[in-house]
């Protein structure tokens, strides 16, 4: 790319807060040092009931700064900013990660290149054990038992990961699409409020005859599952159904036969069987909570919603 700001795509970037402006105040110390010269920023808090949020536009009057009334989860906060957004690519980034100074032009230059790539992510390291891998791409979701695998997790980076290629899902943390496939194909859907939304739409943009990619000449550090209690009643019953759900609108024919068997026969039981063994009460209900609500809710579940621009 050449150095002169007009060369270089607009790029809009999203990151949504909740209960979390020292993190996201961090984020924002760390976007300060990158070297690609051609950004906006929206961070839209998600109705934070315990925290000062306003204190974010405050110190950096420069962004642009979206309240909602209530919690609308990753996808409806996300969604909030796009309406707003006039970059040629959006980035879609959590709060809970800091960023090295050139990893946007990686993803920007292979956007740039080939046109039939739908979206990319950055090669992913744990923030607290820098050197190590979180993601380094994904194997492709089995369409039966709802899995994949993080390629490369917990290894130590020794450059085996250095490439550029096409991976079975996205990243949530950290993900670079362009506008134009969101306009045609549609934002995420909000109704996994949490978990899986991220790979559900890049099912749906790699049906839609996009590719999905990992950039490994790019690297974002992750803090991870700063704004959720891990092993949570509420982080297990919104997995597990997200889980679910997953199955419900991407599974196709015989497939989404035997998920639905798999899903409901042996995953949903086995996992509350084990946390009520250990102990674990009020995890092994959020598991059949999770289980339950798919019995009784029917409508409005299978769409993405259209992106409308202000």
């Amino acid at each position: 790319m050449k150095s002169d700001k007009s060369a270089f795509p607009l790029v809009s970037m999203v990151t949504v807060n909740y209960n979390q402006s020292a993190v996201t105040c961090e984020f924002l110390d760390s976007i300060k040092k990158i070297s690609y010269p051609n950004i906006e920023i929206f961070v839209v808090d998600n109705a934070s009931p315990n925290d000062n949020p306003d204190i974010i536009k405050e110190k950096y009057p420069y962004i642009h700064y979206l309240k909602t009334e209530k919690n609308l989860g990753f996808a409806g906060g996300n969604n909030v900013a796009l309406p707003y957004c006039k970059g040629k690519y959006v980035l879609f980034i959590n709060n809970d990660t800091e960023v090295e100074p050139g990893f946007l032009e990686p993803m920007v230059e292979l956007l740039e290149s080939d046109k039939t790539i739908g979206m990319v992510s950055p090669k992913i390291h744990y923030f607290h054990t820098p050197n190590t891998f979180q993601f380094a791409g994904f194997t492709p979701i089995n369409p039966i038992t709802i899995r994949n695998f993080a390629i490369g997790f917990g290894e130590i980076d020794k450059g085996q990961y250095d490439i550029t290629c096409e991976t079975g899902s996205i990243f949530g943390a950290a993900m670079l699409v362009p506008y134009r496939i969101i306009e045609e194909v549609g934002m995420m859907t909000e109704v996994f409020f949490l978990y899986y939304e991220e790979h559900d739409w890049a099912e749906h943009i790699n049906k839609a005859g996009y590719k999905i990619y990992y950039e490994g000449k790019s690297l974002v550090l992750h803090k991870e599952a700063i704004s959720t209690v891990k092993d949570s009643p509420f982080q297990i019953f919104y997995l597990n159904r997200g889980r679910i759900l997953y199955a419900r609108r991407n599974s196709k024919g015989l497939n989404k036969l035997l998920s639905f068997l798999y899903m409901n026969l042996l995953a949903i039981p086995k996992t509350a069987v084990t946390y009520a063994l250990k102990g674990r009460l009020n995890l092994s209900r959020a598991v059949c909570k999770a289980g339950c609500w798919h019995f009784t809710h029917h409508k409005n579940l299978f769409s993405l919603p259209k992106l409308k621009k202000n």
